[in-house]
């Protein structure tokens, strides 16, 4: 007689405000069946980890499947057709666009030159580096939710120019004329600097694309900018994730921020990323 193997499903909290760890088994999370407890958890926890899991990419594609619509975003597509998995890498041989990727070491939302950003990331490590390169995610959630009365009501109606330039002068702050150029011809984005979700919860949208807040001169917005950023990135709403082969994390990308911690860019360090799209616009 043959014996169908017990599925595995075993959820704890990675920190006090911030992530989740789930130890699952392929065939449950391929199935869908646990997709709405899923997306439950990434919303409450803001990052879930799967530790060495062990996904294939065509895996890896299809449970982005069972979470909701795939993003397909035309400037990772490179010509290809279909549904595929992103090299995030500083090898320009595995990915062209890697000096782009100098941004993802300071903390940001992704999307934020787009009316609805995208809802999720997926990313499972392929290669590591042997020394750094930790993820690092911080629940802006739970940072504003824990701001005093007071500062949420400093901060109500308020609105920040985003653009993707500010983001690549934090590790080229001299660029030439025509780079500087080509960044700014992607233009910018005005958005709330508190996002009233769908939900009814509130977060916030902070992050290295922050110009300037709309209405202040720039000292005082760069003094506002900075306090939220560095009041949300504390640690206790900071879940810091030290990579194992194999491993595959979500994060909320609504109600999170992440960065990469440094490491030797000649490391071959290696991630596959799949991406869910958005569902809310920035409100």
């Amino acid at each position: 007689m043959t014996v169908a193997a017990a599925s595995r499903w075993e959820v704890t909290d990675a920190a006090p405000k911030i992530g989740a760890i789930i130890h699952a088994d392929k065939q449950t999370l391929l199935s869908g069946e646990k997709a709405q407890e899923i997306r439950k958890i990434m919303e409450e926890r803001g990052v879930i980890v799967f530790p060495e899991i062990n996904m294939t990419d065509e895996e890896q594609i299809a449970f982005t499947h069972t979470l909701g619509t795939f993003a397909h975003e035309h400037t990772e597509s490179q010509g290809r057709d279909g549904d595929f998995v992103y090299p995030i890498t500083m090898d320009p041989e595995v990915n062209p666009n890697a000096d782009y990727l100098k941004g993802a070491f300071f903390w940001h939302i992704d999307g934020t030159m787009a009316h609805v950003p995208i809802l999720a990331s997926i990313m499972s490590s392929r290669r590591l580096s042997e020394t750094g390169g930790e993820t690092e995610f911080c629940n802006t959630y739970a940072a504003y939710e824990d701001l005093s009365e007071e500062e949420k009501k400093e901060i109500e109606g308020l609105k920040v120019v985003h653009a993707m330039w500010r983001s690549q002068l934090y590790y080229d702050p001299e660029p030439t004329y025509e780079r500087l150029k080509q960044w700014q011809s992607i233009g910018h984005n005005t958005l709330p600097i508190v996002w009233k979700h769908q939900s009814g919860r509130k977060s916030l949208v902070l992050g290295c694309t922050a110009l300037q807040v709309e209405g202040m001169d720039i000292a005082e917005s760069e003094m506002l900018l900075v306090r939220l950023r560095q009041w949300a990135t504390s640690p206790p709403f900071v879940y810091r994730h030290h990579w194992k082969l194999g491993d595959m994390v979500i994060w909320d990308n609504t109600g999170t921020m992440h960065r990469a911690m440094p490491y030797d860019h000649n490391s071959g360090r290696l991630m596959h990323r799949t991406k869910l799209e958005g569902e809310e616009a920035f409100a």
